[in-house]
């Protein structure tokens, strides 16, 4: 509307018919190009952006009582996950995971394939190799790629299969019935951390479970086979 009535008060009045079509504007009979008035509008400091906000509807939550409904809806996942580690130097590798998903009834599955895909990675990275580390004054040291470890595309699982729930229907009134899977399948990857969990504990006589803290970096995942080998060491 703004631009609409910069460029009536420009090249028409106030009761000019205005039309945009194949990147002209059309003003009663006169023709202009699109990008010259946009031009035109930028240097009249005519605000040519536009924002918006979604207010989501029927939550509300009692922190207090632990009451309520804090979210629309939920969406479910499910992962397995196969690894293999180097009980010598704590080395892994994430062989095969696979991931059945719930997205509701999908708008774009390969779009949301692709997402659940890379939720999964990050996520498996944010539990192994994503480590921060703080000095004695209380600074971040671990602030870069350089020394912050996310995964790489020789990350990814070597076998890597991802459906999505076929049945999957939203209940709660959204777009066409589906689900966000933007942040959702981030937390699948709690599966690929209690994999390496259970590889470890296999290093052992199985009377115990393996004391292993996110991230499971080399370095602990080294500790705790040694752990589990020799009893010398009380978790990491």
């Amino acid at each position: 509307n703004r631009l609409v009535n910069f460029v009536k008060t420009k090249h028409g009045d106030k009761d000019s018919m205005v039309v945009f079509e194949g990147g002209r504007i059309t003003v009663d009979v006169k023709e202009f190009d699109f990008a010259t008035v946009v031009a035109e509008a930028y240097q009249a400091r005519i605000s040519l952006s536009s924002t918006g906000f979604y207010a989501t509807p029927d939550i509300e939550w009692d922190r207090k009582k632990g009451r309520g409904r804090p979210f629309y809806y939920f969406a479910y996942g499910a992962a397995v996950t196969e690894v293999v580690i180097d009980t010598l130097t704590g080395e892994n590798r994430i062989l095969r995971t696979d991931i059945l998903h719930d997205v509701g009834r999908s708008l774009n599955p390969a779009l949301d394939i692709g997402q659940v895909e890379g939720g999964y990675v990050q996520g498996a990275g944010w539990l192994t190799t994503e480590e921060l580390v703080w000095d004695a004054k209380g600074r971040l040291m671990t602030h870069a790629p350089s020394t912050y470890k996310i995964p790489a595309c020789s990350d990814r699982p070597e076998i890597f299969n991802v459906n999505l729930w076929e049945r999957g229907l939203n209940q709660a009134k959204t777009i066409y019935r589906s689900k966000a899977v933007g942040e959702p399948p981030f937390m699948l990857g709690i599966s690929a951390f209690l994999a390496l969990s259970d590889a470890i504990a296999a290093c052992g006589d199985g009377s115990r479970y393996v004391a292993l803290d996110a991230p499971a970096t080399a370095e602990r995942i080294l500790f705790a086979v040694m752990d589990q080998q020799t009893g010398l060491r009380d978790g990491v």
